[in-house]
């Protein structure tokens, strides 16, 4: 039987300890953001812009940083979207561009021309391995871009990346 004491000390242990993610809400969008801008800026890289995407393809959030150019949005709504489309990240899509163009030609006509197959789009999946949503990542190389979106997912305890 447990004492007062030792109900009262699990009880803040179990307040204490962060939730994991089991969807993709607005508050873990924008620390993924937030994770992504941090590895950005402490890498030197240009500015980035960001999207984050939940499950069903819909935007959580979009940041861009200062100086970052025109259509970045499009860009990493792209890759995002495209990640989310095959269930892989975009260096898959890049892959796949490679070895089987009309594979990737027939998804972009399908999806209206949305997806686009270069690395920076990242599946996001919760502790239980569920996909719940996506992120896409432009503005400086696509391997760089990627590079810093993984960080982004990284540093939310509880969430795995697929690329």
């Amino acid at each position: 039987m447990m004492s007062a004491i030792q109900n009262a000390a699990a009880q803040a242990a179990a307040n204490a300890a962060p939730a994991l993610p089991e969807k993709m809400t607005l508050d873990v969008a924008n620390r993924i953001i937030a994770g992504t801008f941090a590895n950005g800026q402490a890498q030197g890289m240009k500015p980035l812009s960001v999207v984050v995407m939940d499950a069903g393809g819909h935007l959580v959030a979009f940041q861009k940083q200062d100086g970052s150019s025109m259509l970045r949005f499009e860009i990493a709504r792209g890759k995002a979207f495209g990640a989310l489309a095959c269930g892989n990240g975009s260096r898959y899509l890049h892959n796949q561009a490679s070895s089987r163009p009309h594979f990737v030609d027939g998804l972009n006509q399908v999806s209206g021309g949305n997806i686009v197959a270069v690395p920076g789009g990242i599946v996001v999946k919760n502790h239980k391995g569920e996909t719940i949503g996506a992120v896409g990542i432009t503005g400086d190389t696509s391997d760089r871009d990627e590079a810093a979106g993984i960080a982004g997912v990284s540093s939310i305890h509880g969430l795995a990346y697929q690329v």
